[in-house]
């Protein structure tokens, strides 16, 4: 019994197979999840790509018009990649690059940084409420326009399950900031009108 105990021992026929069962958890999580980060950078690229054609062709004169169909052409690059996932486009126009994402001149008269409390501010985009500065839509000629996607979709790979902090669903978002092109006189920019934060 003891030479049939030590022969068990040094037996080493199938360690292969319980060396795999014991990692080959870990190993398939790891390329899930490798996958799934090689799948979403692949679509942000395409989605990132397709904005910006359509940013470069909104910027002419009478693409206003054709907006529906510049975001088809955007959909349809994303549904290449992610069959079916949803888009949200908006489009925003400021009057110079620098004035994109930035909020309404205000005066901070108690220094928090948030303008309340009656602080005077100056209604830029006339919607009397201090929020960013620009409009929607396209604007005019010169206008800057901040073009932005939000794509939703499922993830392809099951990783919101094995890894923590991951959901099913996946969102990306996409922004470019282009210039129209001078196709006309823009309008000089109006005075805004002032307004005070409640």
């Amino acid at each position: 019994m003891r030479r049939l105990f030590s022969r068990l021992r040094r037996d080493e026929a199938g360690v292969t197979a319980v060396e795999f069962a014991m990692i080959s958890p870990a190993l398939f999580v790891m390329l899930f999840g490798l996958f799934d980060l090689s799948y979403n950078m692949y679509t942000a690229e395409m989605l990132q790509g397709a904005i910006q054609k359509a940013a470069r062709d909104s910027t002419i004169e009478g693409a206003a018009s054709d907006t529906a169909q510049l975001d088809s052409i955007v959909t349809k690059a994303v549904h290449a990649v992610a069959p079916h996932a949803t888009l949200t486009f908006s489009r925003t126009n400021y009057a110079n690059f620098t004035d994109a994402g930035r909020p309404e001149d205000f005066t901070d008269l108690n220094d928090d940084g948030t303008c309340n409390d009656g602080e005077p501010y100056e209604d830029a985009n006339g919607n009397d409420t201090w929020d960013a500065l620009g409009k929607a839509g396209l604007g005019g000629a010169r206008d800057a326009v901040l073009y932005s996607v939000t794509v939703n979709y499922k993830r392809a790979f099951p990783v919101a399950s094995f890894i923590p902090g991951q959901t099913d669903d996946m969102t990306l978002v996409a922004n470019t900031v282009l210039r129209n092109q001078p196709y006309g006189q823009s309008d000089s920019p109006p005075v805004p009108p002032k307004g005070n934060c409640s």
